[in-house]
């Protein structure tokens, strides 16, 4: 299976806050996902990164994909 890290877009409009989730690469972003593996808000001060690094590492481990913006927040977090 080949699996995808990226962000998925919630909050209400004008007002986007972001979940880390991990989906299947065939399937559409916006339907279900395997798991979710974290928050990310950027529009509070100081921007908000919740992440169960565990959970991430695993995924990478098995050879889940992160998108570029996911790959650049996991190296501010210490997982990559």
């Amino acid at each position: 299976m080949a699996a995808k890290i990226r962000l998925r877009r919630v909050g209400k409009r004008n007002q986007p806050s972001y979940r880390i989730i991990v989906v299947d690469s065939r399937k559409d972003g916006r339907g279900d996902y395997l798991e979710l593996l974290g928050n990310y808000n950027n529009r509070m001060q100081p921007k908000v990164l919740e992440v169960n690094a565990e959970r991430a590492k695993y995924w990478i481990g098995v050879g889940a994909q992160p998108s570029d913006t996911v790959r650049s927040l996991f190296k501010q977090k210490g997982i990559l």
